[in-house]
């Protein structure tokens, strides 16, 4: 798989990660341990080096999970987790205070196995600490040797700047795909400009975009979007158009949707890098072949007018998550 460097910051990954979180958090059961670190080795021999944890997914058992599976290959991939939460649980309020950053780094290089964190996000910006607080307490962590790059989560453009001009920002992980366009309106200026990488999760619309869920799906009782609005029964319905879009285009091009959907994030940008999540192998090699499907600009052109008639129904977030975002 071709390699991209996340902006201006010299950290080069595959041009498609590997999203972690599915395979302990989020989606229903946790995937069996033996099968999750077979399929994250699969993902490296087809050419994923690009691996995003954190420390809430679980909590804790994510991390222990991708540092197990990658020990053999620790040098050849990059690995990125996050700090951001009280007691490393999403549940509860935010925390980047500088301690807590500290603390969060020193228990993930354990769960990790290593002595190094490639990319260290702060999940959720924390209204109550000042971002050069965060972005000052990150910079230390690298001048230590014990992280090597920084990057921001769901952050609007206030924090995006205020956090580089205190330590340059490697990378930005945000929604985006074909269903979430609302960071080309202020957030991907701000990246070009400033030389950040765009890291889009759930490019895949949370599994939406690859046309395997629709009105009947029933979700296990603790997948997450059972609270998503965009995924209430009727939001479903309206939806299907996007995906019967995607379904016509995969057809001429001799692809399945999953894969047109990540091939139009990576014609976006040089230097976006989307993190779809699986836990079946059938499926990352399937995302992983968007990688080698090039859409050209004729492509690209009839994908923008063909969305100009279909309008995305549903929030993202329920309203009480809705609120985490955009700072």
């Amino acid at each position: 798989m071709k390699s991209r460097a996340l902006g201006k910051s010299g950290l080069e990954v595959s041009a498609l990660g590997l999203g972690c979180m599915g395979l302990s958090f989020g989606y229903g059961p946790a995937t069996e341990k033996q099968q999750g670190i077979k399929l994250i080795r699969e993902a490296y021999e087809q050419g994923v080096t690009f691996f995003d944890t954190a420390e809430v997914y679980g909590p804790f058992e994510n991390e222990k999970l991708v540092g197990e599976a990658l020990e053999p290959f620790r040098d050849k991939v990059v690995i990125a987790t996050k700090f951001g939460f009280r007691d490393g649980d999403s549940k509860k309020e935010q925390d980047s205070r500088p301690e807590r950053i500290r603390q969060v780094a020193e228990e993930s290089l354990k769960r990790l196995r290593t002595d190094v964190i490639d990319l260290f996000y702060q999940h959720r910006v924390d209204p109550k600490v000042p971002m050069e607080d965060v972005a000052g307490t990150v910079k230390d962590l690298i001048k230590e040797g014990k992280v090597r790059h920084f990057g921001l989560s769901e952050a609007g453009v206030d924090s995006i700047r205020k956090a580089h001009a205190e330590y340059p920002v490697t990378a930005l992980q945000s929604e985006y795909s074909l269903w979430w366009r609302e960071p080309e309106k202020e957030i991907m200026p701000t990246l070009e400009e400033l030389g950040i990488g765009f890291v889009p999760f759930s490019p895949l619309g949370k599994g939406f975009l690859t046309g395997k869920i629709d009105v009947d799906t029933k979700f296990s009782d603790n997948d997450f979007r059972n609270i998503v609005p965009r995924f209430s029964e009727e939001n479903r319905k309206a939806n299907k158009k996007l995906v019967d879009l995607l379904g016509e285009i995969a057809l001429e091009k001799e692809a399945t949707p999953a894969q047109i959907a990540l091939a139009w994030l990576l014609a976006q940008k040089p230097w976006i890098a989307p993190i779809p999540g699986t836990t079946k192998s059938h499926r990352l090699t399937e995302n992983i072949g968007a990688a080698s499907i090039e859409l050209n600009t004729g492509d690209l052109g009839k994908i923008e007018e063909a969305l100009k008639g279909i309008e995305i129904v549903g929030d993202r977030y329920p309203s009480h998550l809705q609120k985490r975002v955009g700072k």
